[in-house]
């Protein structure tokens, strides 16, 4: 009886791998510009759709600005952002990653909440709270900037793709080693309330995103015509309103306010060269 199980736990093993690896192969993409492979095994037509339907009860439950100078502003420099990347992508002979949106911007008012998303589809949510730290139209560009890398490079799909497969290659994976990666996250998880899936692979992983994100936003921005100088000001007013209320860098999604900083000053000069306003 036990050889039998093996037997039939090797085959599930060979089929599951050879069936893996073909819905892997046949799920990867490369992120524009940067050039990256990622796993994209979700529909992005389904992704704009669901994404669609939740933005839309979001703005239901929220207290929304209809008008005025500041929703007016984040309109401007939004799709000043979209205009240039579809241009860019267009000169570039490439597919334009945003062929398939439907750019949409809402300001939300919120003073607390010092917080921009934009949804997969282009679907763009300012909350009050942030504007303050934004200070002007470029400061705007860099947050808005990155939130629409965030879509342009599918981030919502991949991530959603690797927690499938990591979850099934997990459950795979201790089916064959008896239950002892679960049992070790478990004993981990219950001593220290960590977790070391999400610490070892998930947060490296959104860290990569946020840092890829905050790259290809200064792209963006500069094709706009935005000051991407003014990026790093930008981040030190988040870094002091974020102040005190940071995680360690290890625990977070997202790269110390610090990092960026670096980061940002590291790119700058480069992207302007390589980037500069398109017309």
């Amino acid at each position: 009886m036990e050889k039998s199980n093996n037997i039939n736990r090797r085959k599930f093993l060979e089929y599951f791998g050879c069936s893996c690896c073909g819905l892997i192969v046949g799920s990867c993409a490369t992120v524009p510009i940067t050039e990256r492979k990622q796993l994209t095994i979700y529909p992005e037509n389904m992704i704009n759709r669901q994404a669609a339907q939740a933005y839309e009860k979001f703005k239901k439950k929220s207290k929304l600005i209809d008008s005025g100078k500041k929703l007016d502003e984040i309109i401007y420099v939004g799709e000043k952002i979209q205009k240039a990347v579809s241009a860019f992508f267009s000169q570039k002979n490439k597919i334009d990653p945003t062929k398939n949106f439907d750019w949409e911007y809402i300001l939300v008012d919120n003073k607390k909440v010092k917080n921009a998303w934009c949804m997969p589809g282009g679907k763009i949510a300012v909350f009050t709270g942030i504007l303050d730290v934004a200070k002007d139209n470029d400061g705007l560009a860099t947050i808005m900037g990155h939130e629409i890398a965030h879509a342009v490079a599918k981030h919502s799909i991949e991530r959603m793709s690797q927690a499938m497969t990591l979850n099934l290659g997990t459950q795979v994976a201790d089916l064959f080693l008896g239950g002892a990666i679960n049992r070790t996250r478990n004993t981990v998880g219950r001593s220290t309330g960590l977790d070391i899936f999400q610490l070892g692979i998930m947060n490296p992983f959104g860290r990569k995103q946020e840092t890829e994100a905050d790259y290809l936003g200064l792209i963006f921005d500069s094709l706009a015509g935005f000051n991407i100088k003014k990026s790093v000001g930008l981040w030190e007013r988040m870094r002091d309103a974020n102040k005190g209320k940071e995680p360690p860098q290890f625990l977070s999604t997202h790269p110390s306010s610090t990092t960026r900083i670096e980061n940002l000053q590291s790119w700058v000069n480069k992207i302007i060269l390589e980037y500069p306003p398109i017309t």
